[in-house]
């Protein structure tokens, strides 16, 4: 059995990511074309060094054996963590990858740094609420018409939370891109 792992993404590691993220969210049947188009304009190689320059773990790579087999894609969220993409990469399906994944993804952010984690799933989505549902997540509302007029269920996991700063969420501007840009290029002339 593969040993299975965790790490934080690092810059060399966007465009397999972007890569995998963009074929997940077109082959999806669950979404509309609309919302596809949308996500995949939102979710660009910018937004995840973003998400680099917050914190490296909101974009957690799963890994059998060392090698990048799966992916979940987080951010702050006015105390909670957004749980936005979790998949596990076509060359790693038969594995247990999206299992550990659950698990991991919870036993890092269980943290006492945010209130809850939450996502979005389409109420077709079966086997992504079974899951859930089966990782302690629970489905706390249906949303009628809510991304592109399509129905969406909030699905939740509460989480211990002690009186910390809040992140303030994904938009880091000017000065904290400029900060990611030179870390990248000091990094990569070491």
């Amino acid at each position: 059995m593969a040993e299975m792992t965790i790490r934080p993404a690092v810059p060399a590691d966007i465009d397999l990511i972007h890569k995998e993220l963009v074929d997940v969210i077109k082959s999806s049947v669950h979404y509309s074309d609309r919302f596809k188009a949308h996500e995949t304009a939102r979710l660009n190689r910018n937004f995840l060094h973003n998400l680099l320059a917050i914190d490296p773990w909101h974009i957690m790579i799963l890994c059998a054996d060392g090698v990048p087999g799966g992916a979940m894609i987080s951010g702050p969220e006015c105390g909670a963590v957004f749980r936005y993409w979790s998949w596990v990469f076509p060359s790693h399906r038969q594995t247990k990858l999206g299992m550990f994944g659950m698990r991991a993804f919870d036993a890092h952010w269980d943290n006492q740094r945010f209130h809850k984690a939450f996502t979005f799933v389409r109420p077709e989505n079966e086997v992504a609420r079974m899951l859930l549902k089966r990782y302690g997540y629970r489905e706390t509302a249906l949303l009628e018409q809510h991304i592109f007029g399509q129905d969406y269920l909030l699905i939740e996991k509460f989480y211990t939370r002690r009186d910390v700063e809040y992140d303030s969420g994904v938009n880091i501007g000017r000065l904290g891109r400029l900060k990611q840009r030179l870390r990248t290029l000091v990094g990569a002339a070491s």
